[in-house]
């Protein structure tokens, strides 16, 4: 039987759309070359920032990246996996109605409207309670913890819904209870897709730009406690564009994207094969 093959518009469509994509790229990363070949190489990589004496590292903001978003992950994660299994019958039906509706609905708010609740709510909460500014490390992780749970429960949800099908009856035959079948087969056999739902979680807390401007107080150090402020690559991109400045803060800010580009092409990769891995 001969195969169906795509309309040539459709095709041309498609080749033009990745074309523009790959130049993008391909844009962003000779940017970021040509701001390590101008001679600032080693200065872009340091650990000061201090345009006074012409010393732009972005080091502190690489590790402000991967610790936020490392640590929404610790906080989110598990809190998607519990989610996830009230969806899959650990709850009440009522439960789960309510639990499902609010998923959904917490992942069409836009981020905006996180930032904006949590200036008002948890920094006074935080700043009166723990001390400090309140923008800090902590406040930025939190929301980007709460803003990725819709996303991996849903994802994870999708996952135990297709094993689940496929093992249901099987369970029952054996005498499992639907709690047991969810614990001892379910959940086991859906590793590669709840692997897949961490890595988009560390995704997206590392690509968001909204959250850690408004929250984590956009100072360029090395927080070593949850109260201290930080900058990270996406808030240092935004801020960097807001105040249109050239020299070495614009060249930090071709680096940045440069890294930010392959750290957002190595996360889709490694969910691609992890999923690839969860079909077989």
């Amino acid at each position: 039987m001969r195969q169906a093959t795509a309309p040539l518009w459709l095709r041309a469509l498609a080749l033009c759309i990745g074309g523009v994509l790959a130049t993008v790229f391909v844009f962003i990363l000779i940017s970021a070359l040509e701001a390590l070949w101008k001679g600032r190489g080693l200065a872009l990589w340091g650990a000061v920032w201090s345009p006074q004496t012409a010393r732009f590292g972005i080091l502190p903001m690489i590790h402000a990246s991967v610790l936020l978003s490392f640590s929404a992950l610790l906080c989110g994660w598990p809190v998607a996996l519990g989610c996830c299994c009230v969806l899959r019958g650990l709850g009440p039906k009522g439960l789960r109605v309510l639990l499902g509706f609010t998923l959904r609905f917490m992942a069409s708010i836009p981020t905006v409207v996180y930032g904006f609740a949590a200036v008002f709510l948890l920094v006074p909460l935080i700043r009166e309670g723990l001390g400090g500014s309140g923008f800090c490390w902590l406040s930025a992780g939190l929301l980007l913890a709460l803003q990725g749970v819709p996303t991996m429960t849903l994802l994870m949800d999708e996952a135990l819904r297709s094993v689940s099908a496929e093992t249901s009856l099987t369970a029952a035959a054996l005498g499992l209870t639907p709690e047991q079948n969810l614990s001892s087969i379910v959940l086991p056999a859906s590793r590669p897709w709840m692997a897949s739902a961490a890595v988009l979680g560390f995704g997206r807390a590392l690509g968001d730009t909204l959250l850690p401007s408004m929250l984590a107080g956009n100072a360029i150090q090395f927080a070593s406690s949850p109260l201290d402020s930080m900058r990270t690559l996406t808030a240092h991109i935004g801020l960097v564009l807001s105040s249109d400045i050239g020299g070495g803060e614009h060249l930090s800010l071709l680096l940045a994207g440069g890294l930010l580009l392959l750290g957002s092409v190595t996360v889709t990769l490694f969910v691609h094969h992890l999923s690839g891995r969860g079909r077989r």
